[in-house]
């Protein structure tokens, strides 16, 4: 199966942009996975969500595009605040060139690349139909089990900056971040994995009552190793969505009559609430809820504030895919600045709004409009099965935890993302296993 195979890959390899060679071997899987699904003659048309899904991934694609174009530089220089690059070239004596709307093109260019491993999980699904929802858990699960174990064995040594068991040279020494570089990053995968893990016992019912209840210990067996994994984590981030996501997943297993399911609905709305305000209002990298930030560089607030100013100073075309990091030191106060440095804003929506300005805006607005249309699809529709219910908890995880921090910028989150996406845009029709069976039983049959 090539969808659950190509993800539990990005959730080994991808943890970090630190990886460069990592993060090849992906990207050219990917570019593979894109043309093989291009290529394809498909047997039956893509529903109406896949084709809207696919087609708000292609409009991302070509804005980004779009910003590379060389524009002469009488209409460059007059588009948002580039007249200091234009006084770089008075100053060397050099006469204004053609350039992109992007104030770093190579940037730009490495998070294109950046886009492959989600995209190609989307072709995978949707286009080639190439996974089983039970494997693709399976993958997932198998992934952050993995991810559990090296990070138990990055905390067991006494001396965490000395530990070979660290795969990248920036990262959080003394917490349990697995195959990647980020703390809350790692908590991200683990918060997500639990509705998969409830999604296996519900579609596990109609078997026999005794592989229904060695399903049961499994699933309880995981779970207690996910809660060993945020301990070893040690994210606010990962205490703080586990609490709705466990809520969530609880209503997958219910059943649909029970009178709970609204009580439970209710509580997880405030658990979600609480804990983005309880991690905005708090430092970055604090280990603990209130920690108020003691630099700049720790503040959300500050992050967002800046990032909101540079952003209306870009508008309406931004600043270019990828060249956060490039602008946002133009906007820091002098008396401010640390040896440390801002790679991102802790925000990907504001993020996305600077780099991406108005198209970036809308394309933003647009995918949560058919997010919520799909996500509302998966729980209300009798055709849906509980796979695809797990996919619109862990997303709306991943969606609300881009409020305050850039989980879909690694290779591992991005497909994992992608991976529910695309089970939400197939979630009318009957997963690919069924579909097999269906077409197997077209004859008749003497007994």
């Amino acid at each position: 199966m090539v969808a659950p195979a190509y993800l539990f890959a990005c959730l080994v390899l991808g943890g970090s942009a630190q990886g460069i060679w990592q993060n090849m071997l992906l990207q050219l899987a990917g570019v593979a996975i894109i043309a093989w699904a291009a290529l394809d003659i498909g047997e039956e048309p893509l529903s109406l969500s896949a084709r809207q899904l696919l087609i708000i991934a292609i409009a991302a694609v070509a804005v980004a595009v779009a910003q590379l174009i060389p524009l002469p530089p009488k209409l460059w220089i007059h588009l948002g605040p580039r007249e200091g690059l234009a006084e770089g070239f008075s100053v060397l004596g050099i006469p204004l060139p053609s350039e992109p709307l992007s104030m770093a093109p190579m940037k730009a260019l490495d998070s294109l690349l950046g886009i492959i491993p989600p995209l190609a999980v989307v072709c995978a699904m949707v286009r080639l139909r190439a996974y089983r929802p039970q494997w693709l858990a399976v993958a997932l699960i198998g992934g952050t089990i993995a991810g559990i174990v090296l990070g138990a064995m990055q905390v067991a040594n006494s001396n965490s900056e000395l530990t070979p068991w660290y795969l990248y040279e920036d990262t959080n020494p003394g917490r349990g971040v697995g195959f990647f570089a980020n703390a809350d990053h790692m908590a991200t995968l683990l918060v997500v994995t639990i509705p998969f893990l409830a999604a296996m016992v519900a579609a596990a019912k109609t078997r026999s009552m005794q592989r229904y209840s060695a399903i049961i210990a499994v699933a309880a067996g995981l779970a207690i190793v996910i809660l060993v994994g945020l301990a070893l984590n040690r994210s606010l981030a990962g205490y703080g969505l586990a609490l709705p996501v466990v809520a969530g997943s609880a209503l997958i297993i219910i059943p649909a009559a029970s009178r709970s399911r609204i009580w439970i609905i209710g509580l997880a709305s405030l658990l979600v609430i609480g804990a983005v305000v309880g991690l905005e209002t708090t430092a970055i990298g604090s280990g603990h809820i209130g920690e108020h930030a003691s630099t700049a560089v720790q503040s959300r607030a500050e992050l967002l504030s800046q990032t909101t100013r540079a952003a209306r100073d870009f508008m309406p075309f931004g600043s270019g895919l990828g060249s956060f990091q490039s602008v946002y030191p133009l906007y820091e106060r002098p008396e401010q600045v640390t040896t440390t440095y801002v790679i991102h804003a802790h925000n990907d929506y504001a993020e996305i709004a600077l780099e991406l300005g108005i198209a970036g805006i809308i394309l933003i607005l647009v995918f949560f409009g058919w997010w919520a249309a799909a996500a509302w699809r998966a729980w209300r529709s009798v055709e849906t099965g509980p796979f695809a219910k797990a996919a619109a908890i862990a997303s709306a995880a991943v969606l609300i935890h881009s409020f305050v921090d850039f989980p879909s910028r690694t290779a591992a989150i991005a497909a994992v993302f992608a991976m529910c996406l695309s089970l939400l845009a197939n979630s009318r029709g009957a997963p690919p296993a069924e579909e097999a069976q269906l077409r197997g039983s077209r004859h008749v049959e003497f007994k």
